[in-house]
């Protein structure tokens, strides 16, 4: 079945269709929820309202440019909006606590996906919601304000910010691993 056929099996509410669907794009979807959930159980209830938004609006879908990227704008808006019910909070932290140290080129070459993945997890939730949307997702200051209803500096100061923590969890673990 081509992905038109499953896309307008899914408008007629067909439930082979919409499993289907679900499992063609799920894995993903869940790897798109865990970037801005707290645990695996949050990340699974985003994922769950993500795609009951996918079934009800995939009317809306203009059969234009990726259909993935429409269903991963779909599941990132609807962690937004799980974070926003949450109080999503910006969290300042000392600016007098200097620069963070340089660090190495290579110092993060060791580091796996999946143990960059849990550092980028550790990071305080505004952190990790505004490095998430701009580096993983791509979206731009502006857009991240618009999402988020806070200013574009505010994005990007809490880019750098996270940024500088990440650089300083980094060199703790190349402290360890010395």
């Amino acid at each position: 079945m081509t992905q038109t056929d499953l896309i307008k099996g899914c408008i007629k509410q067909d439930a082979n269709c919409q499993r289907m669907l679900f499992e063609q794009f799920g894995g993903k979807m869940m790897s798109v929820c865990l970037r801005y959930a707290n645990d695996s159980m949050e990340a699974e209830d985003i994922m769950q309202d993500g795609f009951i938004k996918v079934f009800q609006y995939i009317h809306q879908f203009k059969f234009e440019g990726s259909f993935e990227g429409w269903i991963r704008r779909i599941i990132v808006n609807t962690a937004i909006r799980h974070l926003e019910k949450k109080k999503l909070h910006f969290k300042e932290i000392d600016e007098n606590s200097g620069n963070a140290p340089q660090l190495d080129p290579y110092a993060y070459a060791h580091l796996g996906q999946e143990d960059l993945m849990k550092l980028i997890n550790q990071l305080p939730e505004g952190y990790r919601v505004v490095f998430n949307l701009n580096v993983i997702e791509g979206y731009s200051h502006d857009e991240i304000a618009e999402m988020l209803h806070i200013q574009p500096g505010t994005s990007r100061s809490q880019l750098v910010k996270a940024r500088k923590m990440l650089q300083q969890q980094i060199i703790q673990l190349q402290k360890i691993a010395v």
